[in-house]
Parts: structure tokens; sequence; C-alpha cells
């Protein structure tokens, strides 16, 4: 029951429940039969808050957040904010990270991840009452856009740009089958090994949940186009209630690393600034062997975790280059040993 991090989720629900009220007028522009969906919007904002607050004050994630602040506030501001876009466009846009392991993983992960960010961008603004769609009294063929109130965009019914906006979620979602499609069938025809390691409920409930919104969801546009709105109704309600769990589920499985994916850009940067500046040397040996910010970091973390290591008064365990490391581990152990010729002594040892 972290203070810290309950008052953090009781804030993200506020400011969803307040941007709410005027994104969408006063609730003027505000659909009540979305309501189910917006309770589970808050319940999701407060979970993913409270889980992303948590992660946040760990020691080592703490300092790669404040070393990235510190990094684009400071020196070479323009330089690495370049890098950071760069990074956010190779590895969370394009997903190249994917990219360099395989294929067909990488068309999966990008499949099914695009496809899901597009039908969170198109929902929440509906849910929320943030964007609608008008009608010209004068002109009942076209329809306008509009956002926070403002028009943004208007378009002919018969165009293919209409065609485009109204099946936007079927889009998304055959999207989403097709990604999740070539994932489980990765998962389920793995080598032995590989396949051996998974777990059920770690690497394939978040597909199954993945798919199951996807499926109701075509399934509301095939029962209101072609079965004259047959069991619309109990679909919807199925549907309502699979995305509610899946966004409730979000902080706490494999989903959670869309919420830790964007640090790494963070972490790309740190390593190209640690990376220019004059290697640490090792107190023993002398040789360089990490970046200074690094190691500088690194003792501040060891302390922060009451790890403060030291090999004598003056030699901090960051100092020490891994061979260095190795050698003084090795002669302590010696000298311990040739202390004790008592077995259960050396044990204790």
């Amino acid at each position: 029951m972290d203070k810290r991090a309950i008052t953090a989720a009781l804030t993200a629900m506020g400011v969803v429940t307040i941007g709410i009220g005027i994104g969408s007028h006063n609730l003027l522009h505000y659909d009540p039969a979305l309501l189910i969906y917006t309770f589970g919007s808050l319940l999701s904002a407060y979970v993913i808050t409270f889980r992303v607050t948590l992660f946040l004050q760990r020691p080592p994630t703490k300092r790669y957040a404040i070393r990235g602040v510190q990094l684009l506030t400071r020196k070479n501001q323009l330089r690495n904010l370049l890098t950071t876009a760069r990074g956010a466009g190779e590895d969370l846009a394009a997903q190249r990270f994917i990219l360099e392991r395989s294929k067909l993983r990488w068309l999966a992960h990008f499949l099914f991840a695009w496809g899901t960010l597009i039908a969170g961008a198109v929902t929440f603004p509906l849910v929320f009452g943030w964007m609608h769609f008008e009608t010209p009294v004068d002109d009942p063929q076209t329809y306008l856009v509009m956002a926070f109130g403002q028009q943004v965009a208007a378009f002919p019914l018969s165009s293919v740009r209409s065609f485009v906006v109204f099946n936007v979620l079927n889009i998304s979602a055959l999207m989403v089958i097709v990604g999740v499609c070539i994932a489980l069938h990765r998962r389920l025809y793995a080598p032995g090994r590989s396949r051996a390691r998974q777990q059920f409920g770690r690497d394939l409930v978040p597909l199954i949940m993945l798919l199951a919104i996807s499926i109701t969801g075509l399934m509301l546009t095939f029962s209101m186009h072609f079965m004259d709105g047959y069991g619309y109704a109990e679909l919807s309600l199925i549907h309502a209630l699979i995305v509610i769990i899946t966004l409730v589920y979000l902080p706490f499985g494999k989903f959670f690393h869309i919420f830790v994916r964007p640090l790494q850009v963070v972490v790309g940067l740190y390593r190209k600034v640690d990376s220019e500046q004059p290697p640490a040397e090792c107190r023993v040996c002398g040789d360089g062997f990490a970046g200074q910010m690094h190691v500088a970091d690194l003792k501040s973390v060891l302390a922060e975790m009451g790890q403060n290591w030291t090999f004598d008064d003056s030699t901090h365990y960051a100092d020490v280059c891994p061979k260095c490391r190795r050698r003084l581990m090795g002669a302590t152990h010696q000298a311990i040993t040739d202390q004790s010729r008592n077995p259960e002594d050396i044990w204790q040892s």
C-alpha cells in the first residue's frame, strides 16, 4: 500500500474524469451507452498509474529516469532530443529491435501493436466524448468530424475517406487478428525447448485477449450489417467485458512492457552520452572499463539499495573492473581459507 502510488493513481483518475467533463463540453457530447467503457478506463487508469509509479520508484529505474530528464534539459539539448526522437522512431514506431531477431516475429508484433494503438486512438476519444460526428442540416451527405467541440475535418458520405473512417476499428481488428495468429502459430509450433519455457498465463493469455477483443468487435459489425442487429446487445456486452478485463490486466502481465518500453529510448541516449565520455579507470589495474557516468550512478544505486560494497576503505566495488573483481574475490576467498583449518569454519566463512 504505497502512499505515493495510491496518490498518483487517484490523481490520474481525477485527471481523466475532469478531462471527460471538459472535453465533452460538460457531457453534452458524451454517450451514456458507453458508460461501462468509461468505468473500465477509470479503473485501468488507476491500476496502470499505481503500477508505473511503483516501477519508477525502484532505484535503477529512477536513476535512468532522472538521467534522462537531465540529458534532455541541460547541455546538448538539441542533439540529445534528436537522438531520442531517432531512437523512438526506430524502437517504438518501426520496432527494429524485433526485426533483428526474426522478420516473421517483427511482422506479427508490428501488426497487433499498431492495430491496438490505432484502435485505442479512435476508441478512447469516442468513449470520452472528445470526438463525435455531425451532419449539416443543409447537407445530409457530408459528415463533420468534431474534436473537443471544434470541426477538424469533413468528408462526403460516399467517399473512400468515409469508408476508412467508419471501418478503422474493423481494419485495426483485422491487423490484430493476423498478427496474433502469426504469434500463436510461432508459440504453438516452436521448437521443443522454446515451447517448454512458455507459460500459459504469461505468453498465451495476452494473445487470446487481443484475439477475443478483435473477433467480438468484428462480430458487432457483422451483426449490424448482415444479421439485422440480431444478438447485437449480447455481443456488445461480451465485447465490453473483455475490453474492461484487458484494460485492468494491462499492468500485470506482458502488456506492461507498453509502459516500460519508452524508457529503453532513454537508456539508448544514456549509453550514447556515457560512451562519449572518458572511461573510468580501474583502481587496481588502471585500465578503462566503463563510462564515468555509469560508474557514478552504479555507486548511487547500490548505496540507495543498502549494498555499498567496498573491498577496503577506499576501493568501491564499482571502481574495479570485472577482471580485477574476480581476482580480488579469489584472493579474499584464499585468505579466508588459509586462516581456518576447520572445514565447518571454512563453510561458514
